[in-house]
């Protein structure tokens, strides 16, 4: 058994380190590219492991760049089994899960400022003071591909007094196939956004990282085809007009409604034109389509002894190349990288998923 893994160092409220524990019975942890990731102890009841595994506290596994904030704690009795301690929580992101949009807000321009705005507006240096996380900070990503000015790149939105912050900008994200990570630096929190590598065979910057059933570097291989969720165009309806976003003909064309009225021509008694408002419905109407695409996805169990180490050769986010046992092969990124241990060993079981 790998002791590593179960580095598991315990921070209290004020990020200072408090215990470190080196024996679970198991342990399941879950980084996300998109999004918050989560944790899961299963271990024997000790009171004194206990008393430091509390409400508010946070817990960090060697290997990983995710703070994970403990939520949820339980007991389970059981005469036959003996009685066993459940602890469950969500990575740091998932804070901003505490806030909403205060006031209705029209985005425009550089993706990245646009995020920014969200998060000073509601967060770093919102209005009510009471709102405010005194140690979040927003650190501007110097990555050529988030500050990259193209139609990708920037936004034309409108978000709606009341949506959930963290709904809205995991959104804007995904849709442009962006990641954010909050991370603990001294005693504050950093908020960046990140994009990940392209290490498949469409680039020649980076080495590749294929994972084959030839290169016996991806056991227990899952392989996952649908368009049971896909729609391919909707018809957004604003607060005065419609537009149209995606297309396809026939039987290829599937529809989807999207209910726009929320998004307001004059805000703050700044009134949009034709062309700005039209924009901010197709944003709209874009989100809807990427949440309803088409899904290929693979995932499976890593060998860790053979061609590519996760945190050195490839990374969470990073677009790699996949190529099953039947031959068919995908352009991928690795949206999830979960971890587990129990008395079997070690396993690290990548997702990813089409690009």
């Amino acid at each position: 058994m790998e002791k590593d893994f179960f580095e598991i160092l315990v921070l209290n409220s004020n990020l200072e380190t408090i215990k470190n524990i080196d024996t679970l019975k198991s342990l399941i942890w879950t980084d996300r590219y998109y999004g918050a990731g989560d944790f899961e102890i299963y271990t024997p009841v000790n009171l004194e492991l206990m008393s430091f595994l509390q409400q508010d506290y946070y817990l960090w596994r060697k290997g990983s760049e995710r703070l994970m904030m403990i939520e949820s704690i339980e007991i389970e009795c059981d005469l036959e089994e003996g009685d066993h301690l459940i602890v469950t929580g969500r990575s740091l992101e998932f804070i901003l899960d505490r806030r909403i949009v205060w006031e209705q807000t029209i985005l425009t321009g550089n993706f990245q400022d646009a995020i920014q705005t969200l998060l000073n507006e509601n967060v770093i240096s919102p209005a009510i003071e009471d709102r405010k996380i005194s140690n979040f900070i927003f650190e501007p990503s110097t990555d050529p591909n988030i500050l990259f000015l193209d139609e990708n790149y920037t936004v034309d939105a409108q978000i709606e007094r009341g949506t959930n912050l963290y709904e809205a900008i995991l959104a804007l994200c995904f849709e442009r196939g962006v990641g954010f990570k909050i991370t603990p630096s001294d005693d504050k929190f950093i908020f960046k956004l990140y994009k990940g590598q392209d290490r498949s065979y469409d680039q020649f910057d980076n080495p590749y990282v294929v994972f084959s059933s030839n290169f016996e570097n991806l056991m227990n291989s899952n392989y996952i085809e649908t368009k049971t969720n896909l729609k391919t165009v909707t018809l957004v309806d604003g607060e005065e007009k419609s537009t149209v976003v995606g297309g396809g003909s026939g039987l290829t064309r599937r529809e989807i409604y999207t209910d726009a009225k929320s998004i307001y021509r004059t805000v703050d008694g700044v009134t949009l034109t034709d062309e700005e408002y039209l924009a901010q419905l197709e944003q709209r109407g874009s989100e809807v389509l990427s949440e309803h695409s088409f899904l290929t996805s693979f995932d499976g169990e890593l060998d860790s002894v053979t061609t590519y180490k996760y945190g050195e050769d490839f990374f969470l986010g990073d677009i790699v190349q996949i190529i099953n046992e039947y031959g068919i092969e995908a352009k991928t990124r690795v949206i999830e990288m979960i971890y587990s241990q129990d008395s079997s060993g070690l396993k690290e079981y990548p997702t990813f998923t089409a690009v």
